[in-house]
């Protein structure tokens, strides 16, 4: 049974626009290996080996992209009363309000401020509500807003 990928529907449509961008590519890294084929021995071709390797690299990365796609299940958005998956957070940490997104581990990107529902502070946030606090790394976390 296939394991369904949590995703928010932004994070669909930016899987969906690389998928597109990555398979735009599929003809210049052709005509990249047709070109290095030109120069004769492959062995030692590094064009040419280039080239190939690229190709691999985009090939898996789509196919890893279709996979996601076909198990996606996409996050509502709603008025949460609760942090769950989809919502987005406000927490005060050492005097500082820092805001998060909870997402599936296929989008999280703890520098854009999206953190997985299965990170070790993702799991911590889970479940608060407004005014709750939770301890993460020696350091209090204060739930400020849900949205």
């Amino acid at each position: 049974m296939k394991k369904s990928v949590n995703l928010t529907k932004e994070g669909k449509q930016a899987l969906e626009e690389e998928l597109a961008a990555l398979k735009a590519r599929r003809p210049e890294i052709t005509e990249k290996i047709a070109t290095a084929r030109a120069f004769g021995d492959l062995s030692e071709n590094e064009e040419y080996s280039s080239a190939r390797s690229e190709q691999k690299t985009v090939e898996n990365r789509i196919l890893e992209i279709e996979e996601i796609l076909k198990s996606a299940k996409i996050i509502r958005s709603a008025a949460h009363s609760k942090v769950v998956l989809g919502a987005t957070v406000k927490v005060k940490v050492d005097g500082k309000q820092k805001i998060y997104s909870i997402v599936g581990p296929v989008e999280a990107n703890p520098l854009e401020g999206k953190i997985s529902d299965q990170s070790p502070i993702g799991k911590a946030l889970l479940g608060l509500k407004e005014g709750d606090s939770t301890t993460f790394n020696n350091k209090t976390y204060k739930v400020v807003e849900i949205n």
